[in-house]
């Protein structure tokens, strides 16, 4: 898919599995995209479990070049936040998906973008799961912001980021839950750990998305 973010475009893949319950959209973190081996292998998860996935670039073809060399756009909370809004309003937009409630899966510096899109969006968004995410770059006031039920999934001995989630999650006011994956480390490479990860945000997706009645009413501004 194409998708148009100003006078940008971004590339994605959208999935639909037959009688899909809800559609997730994937926000990659810092340095990574929509051919992400650990975010498809989750996506692949969630479609098996009749949820519908959206992987997109965050960033054009020329911003990866840039960010290769000068790492200025991976840490840009408000650009990214910019682009995950801008690919909602794109779905939003669809007839094909207007009924269906809406996710976000956040890994790394996008899970960041993903909770300030769901605090603005409020009831828009179903669901919210992060994956070794800084969700502490959301800041305080976007994550007591946040309605949608929000996982935050951690590896037990990716030390630095699971103390940093514990200090986001204390100011969620949402329907919450921290995960941690015992011997995971950050990128969850350890043998089982991702699938524990996919497991842990199918359950979470299914249930939130299922629960929630979409709007479909307005676009994001």
């Amino acid at each position: 898919m194409r998708i148009p973010c100003g006078q940008a475009w971004l590339y994605g893949d959208l999935a639909l599995p037959t009688g899909f319950t809800g559609l997730v959209l994937f926000v990659h973190g810092s340095g990574s995209g929509r051919h992400s081996a650990r975010n498809r292998q989750v996506a692949q998860k969630l479609q098996q479990s009749g949820i519908a996935t959206l992987l997109f670039d965050l960033l054009t073809a020329q911003e990866e070049r840039v960010d290769l060399h000068t790492l200025q756009h991976r840490f840009d909370i408000a650009l990214l936040t910019e682009r995950i809004q801008q690919a909602t309003a794109w779905v939003m937009a669809q007839p094909t998906l207007q009924q269906a409630a809406l996710g976000y899966f956040g890994a790394s510096t996008g899970s960041a973008a993903a909770l300030i899109s769901a605090a603005r969006l409020g009831q828009q968004i179903a669901a919210v799961v992060s994956r070794g995410g800084r969700s502490d770059l959301a800041g305080p006031v976007a994550l007591a912001a946040v309605t949608a039920p929000t996982l935050l999934i951690v590896g037990g001995e990716d030390d630095g980021v699971l103390g940093l989630n514990e200090q986001a999650f204390e100011h969620l006011r949402c329907v919450k839950q921290l995960s941690v994956v015992p011997g995971a480390t950050h990128l969850f490479e350890e043998r089982g750990t991702l699938e524990q990860v996919a497991a842990l945000a199918a359950a979470w997706f299914s249930t939130h998305l299922a629960d929630s009645k979409p709007l479909g009413l307005r676009r994001p501004g």
